[in-house]
């Protein structure tokens, strides 16, 4: 039988419901699936996506994802002078964690990314946890990584491992002068006492020799406990997106083998494994138009695309070099999709995208045969 993508419904999460009075853009979704059959989602807004009221909230749908209601912020009391952004995802004993970056802002009139260096403001990693669904948060608990930063790039929510094992895929990111003690690293932060300490990372991809940037790395767990990862390979130099690279780790994530070439060309690649072993990617394509997913066999631990098809054409990708990374990457128009199983077989995905001049987050529901 011939694999087969395709998209059953859509809808929206979350759009702006007074343009005419306000601006408010939407970004970064991350989709849980809600305890009685419902869904949970958190995504960011603000006035832009650097702008100081930027932070993160949480919707729910009580119908499969057709409708959506905003519950409001996770971070009830957010620090003075920050901004922040949050992923979640629900643990096997049902609380939800998220994973978060808060970003320093004394200058009103600077960004959150140097637009010389590339380099972050001043940030800290930190942690937030519910124990009831999602309608309260813990407040945040600092994380202190296992090597300096010294910022952060926010990509990617905790996967918790079938052996209890937390990782926090993430990348180092410069410092607001440009400086990167640790060089181009995609890692693994890894805690075995769920959270309380993070004192080991395993390196996902190294981008030091070549000079690349590995972004919005993802990660999943096979049925035989080894963990994929993909990533955006991205050169500095050129500021040009070269083909999506995958690897494996055969120990919990504390080394991953040699990265090689796959056969599609994605931004912000996420996967999901599917009830059958094969594995669904959703990313922004480099070199067409839109969103689209892949559905890949990985037996033999070979990379083998079944069937690529596109979900949305709302937009270009963007990113190409033509002018410096940090303006063409606040100026992308979609992006972020987040996936989960849906019963019965369909998948559920989330994604923000622009469309008409307003920054929504979209829903997806896609069947894969």
């Amino acid at each position: 039988m011939n694999a087969s993508i395709r998209v059953v419904s859509t809808g929206l999460v979350y759009r702006n419901p007074s343009p005419h009075l306000r601006s408010v853009v939407a970004y970064h979704p991350s989709l849980v699936p809600g305890n009685q059959g419902d869904w949970f989602a958190t995504f960011d807004i603000g006035q832009s996506v650097e702008a100081f009221d930027y932070h993160t909230v949480s919707g729910r749908s009580r119908d499969g994802g057709e409708s959506w209601y905003i519950e409001g912020p996770l971070l009830k009391e957010a620090p003075q002078a920050t901004t922040h952004t949050i992923r979640t995802s629900r643990l096997r004993d049902q609380a939800l964690i998220g994973f978060g970056g808060l970003f320093h802002r004394k200058d009103p009139e600077q960004g959150l990314i140097n637009r010389e260096t590339f380099g972050f403001t001043p940030m800290d990693l930190f942690l937030v946890r519910s124990f009831d669904d999602g309608r309260s948060w813990t407040s945040p608990e600092k994380i202190t990584p296992p090597l300096e930063g010294p910022a952060w790039e926010i990509c990617h929510p905790i996967v918790e491992l079938k052996n209890g094992r937390w990782l926090a895929p993430t990348a180092t990111w410069r410092g607001w002068k440009g400086e990167n003690p640790s060089g181009e690293q995609t890692v693994a932060l890894i805690s075995d006492d769920r959270g309380l300490t993070w004192p080991t990372y395993g390196c996902i991809f190294d981008g030091r020799p070549a000079a690349l940037r590995h972004l919005e790395v993802s990660v999943v767990e096979l049925d035989d406990a080894t963990i994929l990862a993909v990533a955006w390979a991205y050169d500095i130099s050129t500021g040009k997106t070269l083909p999506t690279v995958s690897c494996f780790s055969e120990n919990h994530g504390e080394t991953f083998g040699k990265p090689e070439q796959t056969d599609i060309e994605a931004q912000t690649c996420k996967l999901l494994r599917l009830a059958d072993g094969r594995i669904l990617c959703v990313y922004r394509r480099n070199d067409k138009p839109g969103l689209w997913a892949a559905l890949v066999d990985l037996r033999s631990r070979r990379w083998r695309t079944l069937a690529e098809e596109p979900l949305w054409l709302g937009a270009d990708s963007g990113m190409k070099g033509r002018s410096s990374s940090a303006d063409e990457l606040s100026t992308l128009r979609f992006g972020y999709p987040s996936l989960q199983g849906m019963p019965g077989g369909n998948v559920l995905c989330l994604f923000w995208c622009q469309e008409d001049c307003i920054t929504n987050i979209r829903w997806l529901r896609i069947s894969v045969e």
